[in-house]
């Protein structure tokens, strides 16, 4: 992936786990070095996206449980007031 191109609907179309690998091969590549100065940037904003995406991605996992969770104690206390 190049650096400066449109990754917008890209990211929207990674799921976490493809995000996720994709971060740990950057990461590893950025450890192993011997890239230039320009590659190592464009490696770090691609970390950054797929770091974002991995967030997101966690966070609305996270919503869709705590949503799940409070329909299912509205669901309790209103079986305990019948």
């Amino acid at each position: 992936m190049a650096a400066g191109t449109d990754t917008g609907a890209e990211e929207a179309a990674l799921g976490y786990e493809q995000a996720r690998d994709e971060l740990i091969e950057v990461v590893r590549r950025l450890e192993a070095g011997g890239t230039s100065l320009e590659e190592s940037l464009a490696l770090w904003e691609r970390g950054e996206e797929l770091a974002k995406v991995c967030r997101l991605r966690l966070e609305g996992a996270r919503a869709r449980l705590d949503a799940s969770l409070a329909a299912e104690r509205t669901a309790e206390a209103e079986d305990e007031d019948e």
